[in-house]
């Protein structure tokens, strides 16, 4: 059930491209902050390692969120990502944004990642990053919901796209994103196709509770005996010789 009653994918295409811009800024403020307690730890903390994997591992998630909110890589990411593709919302990408701010404002807690370890500036940048991006993840969520249109099949990411007219030039999509447009194309057209198969009715006919006399396509008279054939025979006339071709044939 949408929330508003006016179709909202005029207003939604303006909206939208501004919460994608503040989205891709959103990550790359949390990939400068991943790699600033990635420094400090190596610095700081003992157990170095596991940190700077968890660090790592934050900053390349956050890059792949960027890539997947320009147009690049758009055939991978319909195949092996299809919930972040253009037939999905925004639900998934808001969790995993939800998911990468609260992972960079836990770090806070840790010495190594400490206002005094990193400094008033850097602190900043990850306290605020890890607050914008969790902001951000809520927002695509409600987003996702407010701008769709459920009924004609157009996703969020479809309005982002399109606009007013995505209802028009967006192509509706499988529940499976694991295949090509043009495939789904074919499913659609294939699917109003009725399959030919003969049943066992239409071959050999029932045998059991009907009478063959019903149809009138195995309602065949018994053959004929001699006495029948050759009085059929006369009502019928022997055929005229003269037009057998082999009387015929000095004229070709």
């Amino acid at each position: 059930m949408p929330f508003f009653k006016k179709p909202l994918a005029g207003p939604g295409y303006i909206i939208l491209n501004v919460i994608r811009a503040m989205n891709i800024l959103g990550l790359f403020a949390v990939i400068v902050a991943s790699f600033s307690m990635l420094v400090k730890t190596f610095i700081v903390s003992k157990f170095f390692f596991f940190d700077a994997v968890s660090h790592i591992i934050t900053a390349s998630l956050s890059m792949f969120l960027i890539i997947t909110e320009t147009p690049l890589f758009r055939t991978y990411i319909l195949h092996a990502w299809p919930l972040l593709s253009p037939a999905h919302g925004f639900v998934t990408l808001g969790i995993l944004m939800t998911v990468v701010g609260v992972s960079v404002l836990g770090n806070l807690n840790k010495e190594a990642t400490s206002q005094k370890s990193l400094g008033v500036s850097y602190w900043r940048i990850v306290i605020s990053s890890g607050i914008v991006v969790v902001i951000l993840g809520v927002a695509n969520i409600f987003a996702s919901y407010i701008f769709r249109q459920r009924k004609l099949g157009v996703t969020a990411r479809q309005v982002r796209a399109y606009g007013a007219v995505a209802a028009q030039k967006a192509l509706p999509m499988p529940v499976t994103m694991m295949s090509t447009p043009a495939t789904s194309i074919h499913r659609a057209d294939t699917k109003n196709l009725r399959p030919f198969a003969l049943q066992r009715s239409d071959t050999v006919g029932p045998y059991s509770g009907q009478s063959r006399e019903a149809d009138p396509r195995r309602n065949i008279s018994a053959p004929m005996n001699h006495v029948q054939f050759e009085e059929r025979c006369e009502q019928v006339g022997k055929p005229d010789l003269a037009h057998h071709p082999a009387m015929m044939g000095e004229r070709f």
